[in-house]
C-alpha cells in the first residue's frame, strides 16, 4: 500500500479514482481545458507563469498551445492518481518528477498556486462525473493530488538547494 506521512491510499480510494478517471478519459482534452480555465478564473495572475500565454492576445480558450498543455497536465495528474496505490509511490509517465520540479521551481510556482490548482481539479472532476461525486471521491482525489504535489515540491526543494 502507498503510504505518505502515515496515511494510506486505500483500495477504496483507488477504486473511486480509477472509476471516475475511466469515465473522464475520453473527454480529457475538453476537461483539461476546463481545468485550466478554472485556474485562470480563480487566479488570473497565474497566466503569467506560462510563456505561451504572456505573448498571446487571443482569448485563452482559443490559444493553440493551451489546450494541448492543459490536456497533458490533466492526464498526467489523473494517471498519477490512478497508479498511486499499485506503484506505492507517485510516478509520472511523460515527464520525470525531477523535470516537473525544475520547471515549477524555474517559473516560481508557490504553495498558493498548488492550492488553486487543487480546487480547480476537484471542481472539474465534480462537474465531469456528478453522478459519481461524493465526499469519499473528493477525499480520494485530494489525497492523490496532495501526494503528487508533495513529490513535485521535494524536487523543487532540491532545485533550490542546488541553485543556492
Amino acid at each position: 500500500m502507498a503510504t505518505y506521512e502515515g496515511k494510506v491510499f486505500t483500495e477504496e480510494q483507488e477504486t473511486l479514482v480509477v472509476k471516475s478517471w475511466s469515465a473522464m478519459k475520453k473527454n480529457a482534452a475538453e476537461l483539461g481545458l476546463k481545468f485550466f480555465l478554472k485556474i485562470f478564473e480563480i487566479a488570473p495572475s497565474a497566466q503569467k507563469l506560462f510563456s505561451f500565454l504572456r505573448a498571446s492576445n487571443v482569448p485563452l480558450e482559443q490559444n493553440p498551445k493551451l489546450k494541448p498543455h492543459a490536456m497533458s497536465v490533466f492526464v498526467m495528474t489523473c494517471e498519477s492518481a490512478v497508479q498511486l496505490r499499485k506503484a506505492g509511490k507517485v510516478t509520472v509517465r511523460e515527464s520525470s518528477l525531477k523535470k516537473l520540479g525544475a520547471v515549477h521551481f524555474k517559473y516560481g510556482v508557490v504553495d498558493e498556486h498548488f492550492e488553486v490548482t487543487k480546487f480547480a481539479l476537484l471542481d472539474t472532476i465534480k462537474e465531469a462525473v456528478p453522478e459519481m461525486w461524493s465526499a469519499e471521491m473528493k477525499n480520494a482525489w485530494s489525497e492523490a493530488y496532495d501526494r503528487l504535489v508533495a513529490a513535485i515540491k521535494t524536487e523543487m526543494k532540491a532545485c533550490s538547494q542546488a541553485s543556492s
